[in-house]
């Protein structure tokens, strides 16, 4: 076995028995990287120097108080800010950001654990995008077969874990881009509560629907990665001051009596044959648990996409607008006067996924349009989080495929937008409602690619997302099956 096929509690077990250092897991993190990398390239940026130095410290450090995340090596996606390691947001537009000043809230806490960060992980540029081909810098491929996209954004985050490179990772999910690829890696990755977690140094791409989340190998090792990151902060306006549980005593119940529901919508005409059978195997797991479903109806989700394209450009619209090259950005060598060298920075450091988006969020906002497309969007974001509510009342978990299909070959969507914005149909109306659902692997296709099934939960009750997902994955073998890229090498 290696290293990184232990969970964090043996781990931490190991360590504490002597058996393993700290430096024997960065130096794991880092050979593996060196044998798999320039297949998955999933690192845009590696802090090996610091890492290791590091973990030297933290050797002669260990006590018997140690988190449980202590000397875990991790990996960060790109457009979260860490203080003197490079961070782009996988944009030619940010390609200078060598040093930022500060770390995001979220990379303070990992601190905090004595958690080691290894690198920075490859996105679609800016978030924007569902499969990692609209990176600034290369495309990341995914573990189970390198011809297929590892899904995005968070592609980077999803594959490095799925290969064995680093224990887990932090992604950011704006409509499905922690879920969606977690599902195409055959991995576990949660989208919280919308406030949940401080969103205070991720660039921004559109503020009241991202939110950062874990990439985890298991459930209970996600649950631990959570626990670390949440938390009220100052620095964040939309952060929630709510009372945080601690997640791991959702495993100490089972599921007997939950009432789950599924909607119709979630597996209906567009949902591969193959994905709709998984989802009905892990129901009839649930029966066999104790647990209860029921078919339910959420109406308004056909509008979902149509309303988060909308509303997403527009906010992307508004946060891009200051990459320029004066306040942030590369600066054009091409300039006559001031607006010329905006539009040539703008120009040069976007790419086309970006400019599509900006250019349809500022059509959106425009004078004689905004109240015909905006603000119907956001009236529309309110009937699906409505949806959602009257669900809630009766039934404790929403549960169904993540993805309607599992992963696609590179290449094989890239060209045509409309159709990849249509694969994000299943995730992103829980984006609009503001509400936390996790993936978790539930079978392969015949061409051996995951299959992800998603737990939707109601606001702030990550507990009963977990337990919903603890209790499948004990009871199922999906989470142990590894790529051969990633597998026990």
């Amino acid at each position: 076995m290696s290293l990184f096929d232990y969970t964090l509690k043996e781990l931490q077990e190991k360590l504490h028995n002597k058996e393993i250092t700290v430096s024997d897991l960065v130096e794991t993190s880092f050979a593996r990287i060196n044998e798999v990398d320039d297949e998955v390239q999933a690192f845009l940026t590696l802090n090996e120097e610091e890492a290791k130095k590091q973990a030297k410290e933290l050797d002669e450090q260990l006590g018997t108080d140690a988190s449980i995340l202590y000397g875990a090596p991790i990996g960060i996606k790109d457009n979260i800010v860490t203080k003197g390691l490079r961070t782009t947001a996988a944009s030619q537009i940010l390609a200078n950001l060598n040093d930022p000043l500060y770390d995001a809230t979220v990379v303070e806490k990992l601190n905090a654990e004595k958690t080691v960060t290894i690198g920075k992980l490859n996105m679609d540029e800016f978030a924007m995008g569902s499969t990692n081909e609209n990176s600034g810098y290369k495309k990341t491929r995914n573990p189970w077969n390198t011809d297929y996209v590892p899904g995005g954004s968070s592609g980077g985050s999803a594959a490095a874990v799925a290969a064995g490179e680093v224990f887990f990772s932090l992604g950011s999910d704006t409509g499905g881009s922690i879920r969606q690829p977690a599902s195409f890696c055959g991995v576990v990755g949660l989208k919280p509560t919308y406030g949940l977690v401080s969103r205070f140094g991720l660039v921004a791409f559109a503020s009241s629907l991202d939110q950062i989340g874990p990439i985890t190998r298991t459930v209970e090792d996600n649950a631990h990665l959570l626990q670390a990151i949440v938390g009220h902060d100052k620095m964040d306006s939309t952060s929630a001051n709510v009372e945080i549980p601690n997640y791991s005593d959702a495993f100490k119940q089972d599921v007997k009596g939950l009432r789950i529901a599924v909607p119709k919508e979630y597996l209906a005409e567009g949902v591969d044959k193959e994905v709709k059978e998984a989802v009905l195997q892990a129901l009839k797991k649930y029966e066999e648990l104790g647990a209860t479903w029921e078919e339910v109806s959420l109406p308004h989700s056909k509008y979902a996409v149509a309303a988060y394209y909308l509303l997403s450009s527009s906010e992307a619209s508004a946060n891009l607008a200051r990459f320029d090259g004066v306040r942030y950005g590369v600066r054009t060598e091409k300039r006559v006067d001031m607006l010329d060298m905006f539009k040539h920075s703008r120009a040069e450091g976007f790419g086309d996924e970006v400019k599509r988006r900006i250019m349809l969020g500022t059509f959106a906002l425009s004078s004689g349009y905004y109240d015909a497309y905006y603000k119907k969007a956001q009236k529309v974001r309110t009937l699906i989080k409505n949806d959602f509510e009257k669900i809630f009342e009766d039934y404790d978990v929403i549960v169904g495929p993540t993805s309607p299909t599992t992963a696609y070959k590179i290449g094989e969507k890239i060209d045509d937008p409309l159709t990849m914005y249509v694969d994000d149909i299943l995730t992103i109306p829980v984006n609009l409602a503001g509400v936390p659902g996790i993936s978790v692997p539930c079978g392969l296709s015949s061409e051996g690619l995951p299959i992800g099934l998603q737990i939707i939960g109601k606001h702030f009750d990550e507990s009963t997302v977990y337990r919903t997902a603890y209790a499948f994955e004990q009871a199922t073998d999906h989470h142990k099956k590894r790529p051969s890229l990633g597998g026990d090498k």
